[in-house]
């Protein structure tokens, strides 16, 4: 009775109202464009779009399914309108003075991968998945998952998501598409063998969970070992097959010899930092802030690490505009 009070409000002009409506969903709604378009940024637009439409067409609402299914319909092909349109960040040269880089291994294709601010999660990814999900809320909203998510067709992403993340029925995600249960599932088939094929080796072990003894003195030698750039102690944390990427730019390292000649580039150019922690995407993060000579700390940029075991598996290095998400400054001052 209180909801159909609020949509009557609501379609009569009442912010507020519309406000109220919609408000316990934005949280998982955000989360839900960002999984779509790999791109905080882009997810952002895409809420506001669909905010808009839903306040523009509450009025055809007619409450067949519920006002959070509605919401994610709109959402939705916001999200497959953005991915249509192909605005992406383009790539961005190596812009780092007097660090020549070594060769990348590869040109990595998703250079408009941002993160994901861990405060935003809180209350978004809570709820349990469904019986019919097939991955864990906290897994899907990881960096290598989106990545992976972000080099499928938009419509197959747009089902993977709706079926083995949000756990929607086949039925239910046909009705969000405009499509029939036969298309919903053959899309779901393709998108999870593609997805199945850029799954991390087996038998990895499972990264410490969030906040324990076993992660926080992972992340405690990481911190000691790049602020004091100590090759040896951060060799050791890396895994044989480590990844490194750093949207927008395309370079791209896998092994754990050339993350480590990438890593000493930096720090054979003289280049010292402090870390500042933060989460993004569920993952230990670090603002990078380096010490210049005035004793003026300048962010350069954030670090998410991805953690198996006792070990980094991954590095992802997004450039300082992300810094400002996370609370964090764009400088530091002297100590």
């Amino acid at each position: 009775m209180v909801a159909a009070d609020l949509i009557s409000r609501a379609r009569a002009g009442d912010g507020d109202a519309f406000g109220e409506l919609t408000e316990p969903y934005l949280r998982e709604l955000r989360v839900h464009c960002y999984r779509m378009l790999g791109s905080f940024q882009d997810a952002e637009d895409a809420l506001q779009n669909t905010l808009l439409t839903a306040w523009q067409g509450l009025g055809g609402f007619e409450g067949r399914a519920s006002l959070r299914t509605w919401l994610y319909k709109i959402a939705t092909n916001r999200c497959l309108d953005a991915r249509r349109s192909a605005s992406r960040r383009t790539a961005r040269e190596w812009d780092v003075p007097n660090v020549e880089p070594p060769e990348p291994t590869r040109l990595g294709e998703v250079v408009w991968l941002q993160p994901f601010p861990g405060a935003l999660l809180e209350g978004a990814i809570d709820a349990p998945p469904g019986p019919a999900a097939r991955y864990e809320q906290t897994e899907a909203i990881s960096l290598a998952f989106v990545t992976a998510l972000q080099v499928l067709p938009p419509r197959q992403v747009a089902v993977l998501i709706l079926r083995d993340v949000l756990a929607f029925r086949a039925s239910e995600v046909a009705g969000l598409l405009d499509s029939t249960v036969e298309s919903v599932t053959s899309a779901l088939k393709r998108a999870r063998a593609s997805l199945q094929r850029q799954q991390p080796p087996a038998g990895r072990e499972p990264p410490p969970a969030c906040g324990s003894p076993a992660e926080d003195a992972l992340v405690a030698k990481f911190v000691r070992a790049w602020e004091s750039a100590d090759m040896g102690a951060l060799v050791a944390l890396l895994t044989d097959d480590v990844f490194m990427a750093m949207p927008p730019m395309p370079f791209e390292y896998e092994g754990r010899d050339v993350v480590a000649r990438f890593c000493a580039s930096l720090f054979g150019a003289g280049r010292r930092f402090d870390l500042v922690p933060a989460r993004a995407n569920g993952q230990p993060a670090f603002g990078a802030y380096l010490r210049a000579p005035t004793g003026i700390r300048h962010g350069t940029g954030l670090y998410v690490l991805t953690l198996t075991g006792d070990r980094i598996c991954a590095m992802t290095r997004f450039d300082n505009s992300v810094l400002p998400w996370f609370g964090l400054p764009r400088s530091l001052p002297s100590r």
